[in-house]
């Protein structure tokens, strides 16, 4: 069906043949013959898909019609999540209306000047674009009236939900006409939006193009595992330079690794740009156009990108750190593969992320394709949850967390079993805090370095005992805090707060026997001990 089949006026058919537009997408001939109809309307389509337009045209073609009653004030009213997202819905409004006489738009989101804001509210305007905060900020001074809104849209009124607006939507929706028709379009239609849908909309209807057997069938979802950050920073690095990328977005979990990394890709030479939520509107602005422009090749972002970016060129997304929330992987990977044009989105993960890989997987019915790149393979084996079978082993140090087990702080407290950090490093061990603490047991970190030989914290805390730091050190032979220091065994120091026994007051010097050349050592309580170091000081 071509846009001449979907009742626009010339105006707007001539801004969408300028565009190279001719056929609407799926989510936009269901919905705008609806919109025009005067239906509310309750929709759910993938990014990507044309949602835009699919209720901007309506809207102009509303607008084609005089008002009613003429007031100080918007006939249209579009509430998005993000500042990003506004710029480009009002962008795409001007562009659409430009044939069309007296047609004005204001976008206004946070972090602009209140002053220039309030100029463009004080003119004559058919559409208003904003963000929930700074919209109530404007409503509360008296900036704004409601009573001409004619058209209420919520754009991913999801993401809304999650960055907590959902109170201000409430509020500002208690402000519109009663009879005014609402729109809401949102990636889920399931838990806290139906119920929206349900107080804001009267008898909606319903459009669901975002089933997830459909979603983003034009993308290519690949992972590559890694055992710790610095190999993550190795694929990442030879993605980049070997993967033929046109543009692309690394999306990561926060702002000041965001940071970090734009660094440590700029000392590859690589034309990098960063985006995220502490960066003025100005600074934010200039990175999306240097983007569009083609000067830089590499965005890193946060979510505060994931909507709103609207580039076709992007030809790869890559999840350096994968989202908590499953469903901001969705809107991540939907920045590629625009209209319907093909996009790959890389996923980046630690072992500790199987269950998330897993729980994407499920959303999107839809595998990710595991590969690997010769020379940078992870000593790690896949072995994903209930789909796969349970890993058949502990992950190594960096994989994620260790195992817990239930362990009498006066027992064999094995923290890990034997977790080998580079030899037999049994942190774990019979790590027994009142037993067979062996903090030791045999930490070959170099050799045999034995950190504390037979260390038992608990039960003979011989704290020198065979500490051979190097050689036969002994630092205290039968270091008795004050006798036996057993913290579960018989933890002399003085007194009968016994923490396993008796606990008594350290001497206020340590037998020549741990000294290597005979001097006297500092009390323990407070004072350093071997090299001017202080001793560690354990939880009771």
């Amino acid at each position: 069906m071509p846009f001449t089949n979907l009742n626009l006026v010339p105006e707007i058919l001539k801004s969408l043949v300028e565009s190279g537009y001719t056929k609407p997408t799926p989510i936009q001939e269901t919905a705008i013959p609806k919109i025009l109809e005067g239906c509310d309307l309750l929709a759910s389509a993938q990014t990507g898909s044309g949602k835009t337009a699919a209720f901007i045209l309506p809207a102009l073609n509303l607008l084609a019609v005089p008002a009613k009653k003429e007031v100080n004030g918007p006939r249209i009213l579009i509430l998005v999540p993000t500042r990003e997202l506004a710029m480009q819905v009002a962008t795409q409004a001007v562009k659409y209306s430009k044939h069309m006489s007296r047609v004005r738009t204001v976008c206004i989101y946070g972090g602009a000047p209140y002053p220039v804001q309030n100029r463009q509210l004080s003119r004559p305007y058919e559409i208003l674009v904003a963000t929930p905060g700074r919209l109530i900020d404007h409503l509360e001074r008296g900036r704004l009236d409601f009573s001409g809104v004619e058209l209420f849209v919520l754009d991913e009124a999801d993401r809304m939900l999650d960055m907590g607006f959902i109170s201000s939507v409430e509020q500002i929706a208690s402000q519109l006409p009663k009879k005014v028709q609402t729109v809401l379009f949102s990636a889920t239609l399931e838990g806290d939006i139906l119920r929206l849908a349900k107080n804001l909309l009267e008898n909606p209807f319903e459009i669901n193009l975002a089933s997830s057997t459909k979603r983003h069938e034009n993308i290519e979802q690949v992972l590559y595992y890694a055992d710790n950050l610095s190999h993550k920073i190795r694929l990442l690095k030879h993605l980049l330079q070997n993967d033929g990328s046109q543009q692309t977005i690394i999306f990561t979990s926060t702002k000041a690794f965001a940071n970090e990394l734009v660094e440590i890709l700029h000392e590859e030479g690589l034309p990098v740009g960063v985006l995220h939520g502490d960066l003025d509107q100005r600074r934010r602005t200039n990175t999306i156009r240097q983007l569009r422009e083609g000067q830089i090749s590499i965005l890193v972002a946060t979510d505060v990108a994931a909507r709103g970016i609207d580039i076709q060129a992007i030809s790869h997304v890559i999840n350096f750190d994968l989202p908590p929330n499953i469903e901001d992987y969705v809107h991540r990977i939907g920045r590629t593969g625009r209209a319907e044009a093909k996009g790959t989105a890389i996923a980046l993960a630690l072992p500790r992320d199987q269950r998330l890989i897993e729980r994407i997987e499920k959303l999107t019915d839809k595998s990710l394709i595991t590969l690997t790149i010769p020379g940078l393979e992870p000593t790690f084996k896949e072995q994903r949850g209930s789909k796969f079978g349970k890993p058949r082993s502990r992950p190594q140090e960096g994989f994620g967390r260790p195992r817990r087990f239930s362990s009498p702080r006066s027992g064999n407290d094995s923290r890990g079993g034997n977790d080998s950090r580079g030899g037999n490093d049994s942190r774990g061990g019979n790590d027994s805090r009142g037993g067979n603490d062996s903090r030791g047991g045999n930490d070959s970190r170099g050799g045999n370095d034995f950190r504390g030989g037979n260390d038992f914290r608990g039960g003979n805390d011989s704290r020198g005992s065979n500490d051979s730091r190097g050689g036969n050190d002994f630092r205290g032979g039968n270091d008795s805090r004050g006798g036996n220091d057993a913290r579960g065994g018989q933890d002399f120091r003085g007194r009968q707060d016994s923490r396993g026994g008796r606990e008594g007051p350290p001497s206020n010097s340590r037998p020549a026997f741990g000294s290597r050349f005979g001097e006297k050592k500092p009390a323990f309580a407070g004072q350093g001990y071997g090299s001017g170091r202080k001793r560690p000081q354990r939880d009771a």
